[in-house]
C-alpha cells in the first residue's frame, strides 16, 4: 500500500511538472512572439520612413549596419503587382502569409513562421523614387519592405529547469514516503487487530499514535469499541447460556426424580409427585415459549393487531390477574390506574408486556408490587414498580438487553429471565418506548415505564396541552401532598412509588 501511495503521489508531481512546463513554454513562446512582433513593427515603420525619404538607402552599406543593430535576419524589398501577386518573398515566408488586401490598403502585415517573426510594410514612393530603388522591380508594382527576425527559443533555460524539476521530484518523493507511512501504518495496525478479532482474540486493540490523522484515529477507536462490544456480547451470551442451562436443568432434574420415584413406587404421594411434574413441565414450556418469542420478535415473524385500548382498565385487569401468584409469594399486588387512558396498541401484546414486567418485579419486591397507568402530557404511561433493592446505575442502560443478567439480590426464581428482553422487542414493534428507573423510594425500588401516545376514545390523538396526572402515591406538584392510590387491593398500604416523577421520553 505504501508503494502504491508513493507512486501515486509522485505521478501527480510529475504530471503537474509536465503540465506546468508545457503551459509555461507555450505562454513564454506566445509572449516572445507578440513582443517581437510589436517591436519589429515599430522598427519597420521607422525604416520605411527613412526609405521613403531616400530609396537608395536599402542598397547602401547602412543597410548592413541596420541589420546588425536591429538584429534582423533579412531586410528586403519585394513587389506587389496590381493582380495581387507578391514576388521574391524571402524564405521561410510564403506568399500565403501575406495579407494582400491589407497591403493594398497600405497597412503593415505582421506574423510569424515558427520562431521567425516578419513584418511587411508598403512603401509610399514616387515613380522616380521607385526607379532609383531597383532596376529589377517593375514600375507598376508597389514596393513592400519585408523585415524578418529570429526569436530566441524558450528552451534556452533547460538546464535550470532540469535542476528545479529534480529538486521538486526529490521533495515529492520525501513527502510521498512520509504521507504513505502516516496513512498506511494505522491501517496496517487496524488490519492486524481485526484479524486477531476474527481469530477469536476479542481483547485485541488498535494502538493509536499521537501523530495519527484524526480520521484514522477515529477508525481505530471505532474498531476498539467494536471489540469491546463484541467481547461484552460474548460474555453476556455465555452468561445467558449458563442461565438458560440452569433453568432447564432444574425442572428436568425435578421431573426425572419424581418420575423415577413414581415408576419405582418409592413415594406414597403419587398425586403430589404428578402435580410437581406437571408444574415443572409448565415451567419448561414457559421457558421454551419465551425463547421462541424472542426468536420471532428479532426475526419480525409476528403480527400486530393494533386497536384503541383502555390502558387503565388493562393495568387493573393485569393487577387482578396476578394477585393470587403474588399472594403465594407473600407480596401485595395493587393497581393504581386512572380512567379513560386510551392509546393505540395490540391489547394481547400489551398484556404480555405488563405480565412480563409484573413477573420481573415479583422477583425482587420485598412487600409490594404496583401496576399503574397515568396520563402525562401527550403520553400514556404504564408502569410496574417494586420496593426491592433497586438497580445499580451501571445496569440501568442494559436491563432490557437479551443476555443481560443482574446481580441484584435477593431475587425469587420466577419465570425464565427473558421477560425484559421480550418487553423491549414488543415495545419497539408497537412504536412505544420503555425505560427503567431506580431508585424510586428511599434509595431503593425500581420502576419500569412503558410510554404510548395518548389518543381519545373516538380515534384522534390528544394534544400535548392536557395536564399530566399525578403519579399515585407521589406528592402533587401543586400541593406537595401525595395523591391517593386508586383501584386494586392494598391501595392504602405501603407502596414502592415515591416523589420521583414520570419523565416522558424526549
Amino acid at each position: 500500500m505504501r508503494r502504491r501511495i508513493t507512486i501515486a503521489i509522485l505521478a501527480v508531481v510529475v504530471g503537474t511538472l509536465v503540465l506546468t512546463v508545457a503551459g509555461s513554454v507555450l505562454l513564454v513562446r506566445r509572449a516572445a512572439i507578440t513582443s517581437a512582433e510589436n517591436q519589429i513593427v515599430s522598427e519597420t515603420q521607422a525604416i520605411g520612413a527613412i526609405m521613403s525619404a531616400d530609396p537608395a538607402f536599402i542598397e547602401r552599406s547602412q543597410a548592413d549596419v541596420l541589420r546588425q543593430v536591429g538584429a534582423f535576419d533579412r531586410l528586403t524589398v519585394v513587389g506587389l503587382d496590381p493582380a495581387g501577386a507578391v514576388s521574391a518573398v524571402p524564405a521561410p515566408l510564403t506568399v500565403a502569409l501575406m495579407d494582400v488586401p491589407a497591403l493594398d490598403r497600405g497597412r503593415a502585415v505582421a506574423g510569424n513562421v515558427g520562431n521567425v517573426v516578419f513584418v511587411a510594410q508598403p512603401l509610399s514612393l514616387t515613380l522616380r523614387q521607385r526607379l532609383r530603388l531597383t532596376q529589377t522591380l517593375p514600375v507598376r508594382d508597389v514596393p513592400v519592405l519585408v523585415v524578418t527576425r529570429h526569436i530566441r527559443s524558450p528552451f534556452n533555460g533547460l538546464d535550470y529547469f532540469l535542476l528545479v524539476a529534480g529538486v521538486v521530484l526529490v521533495a515529492g518523493l520525501v513527502v510521498a514516503a512520509v504521507l504513505a507511512r502516516r496513512i498506511s501504518a494505522p491501517l496496517e495496525r487496524a488490519v492486524a487487530a481485526t484479524r486477531q478479532m476474527a481469530a477469536g482474540n476479542l481483547a485485541a486493540t488498535v494502538p493509536v499514535a499521537r501523530r495519527d490523522y484524526p480520521e484514522l484515529a477515529e477508525l481505530a477507536a471505532a474498531i476498539n469499541t467494536l471489540g469491546e462490544t463484541l467481547s461484552r456480547s460474548q460474555n453476556l451470551e455465555r452468561q445467558f447460556l449458563l442461565s438458560v442451562s440452569h433453568e432447564l436443568r432444574t425442572p428436568l432434574t425435578s421431573i426425572r426424580g419424581y418420575a423415577d420415584a413414581v415408576a419405582e413406587g418409592a413415594t406414597d404421594d403419587v398425586a403430589g409427585a404428578v402435580a410437581i411434574v406437571g408444574a415443572e413441565a409448565r415451567r419448561l414450556e414457559r421457558l421454551v415459549q419465551d425463547l421462541l418469542d424472542l426468536a420471532r420478535l428479532q426475526a419480525s415473524q409476528f403480527s400486530l393487531h393494533t386497536q384503541r385500548v383502555d390502558c387503565g382498565a388493562l393495568a387493573r385487569a393485569t393487577a387482578e390477574g396476578f394477585s393470587p401468584e403474588a399472594g403465594a409469594a407473600g407480596l401485595v399486588l395493587r393497581g393504581a390506574a386512572g380512567e379513560g387512558l386510551w392509546a393505540d396498541a395490540d391489547p394481547d401484546r400489551l398484556r404480555q408486556i405488563l405480565a412480563n414486567l409484573v413477573e420481573n418485579a415479583c422477583k425482587f419486591a420485598t412487600e409490594v408490587v404496583e401496576v399503574g397507568a397515568a396520563r402525562v402530557g401527550p403520553w400514556v404511561a404504564l408502569w410496574v414498580a417494586d420496593d426491592g433493592p433497586g438497580i445499580a446505575p451501571d445496569d440501568l442502560p442494559h436491563v432490557f438487553e437479551r443476555h443481560f443478567t443482574s446481580d441484584r439480590l435477593p431475587a425469587r426464581k420466577t419465570g425464565a429471565g427473558l421477560g425484559l428482553a421480550i418487553v423491549a422487542e414488543l415495545a419497539g414493534a408497537m412504536g412505544a418506548t420503555v425505560a427503567a428507573e431506580s431508585p424510586v423510594a428511599a434509595g431503593h425500588g425500581a420502576r419500569m415505564v412503558l410510554w404510548l401516545r395518548a389518543e381519545d376514545a373516538a380515534g384522534g390523538p390528544l394534544g400535548a396541552a392536557a395536564a399530566p396526572e399525578a403519579l399515585p402515591g407521589t406528592p402533587s406538584p401543586e400541593s406537595g401532598e401525595s395523591a391517593p392510590g386508586t383501584a386494586g387491593d392494598g391501595a392504602d398500604g405501603p407502596g414502592p412509588t415515591s416523589a420521583l416523577p414520570l419523565r416522558p421520553p424526549a
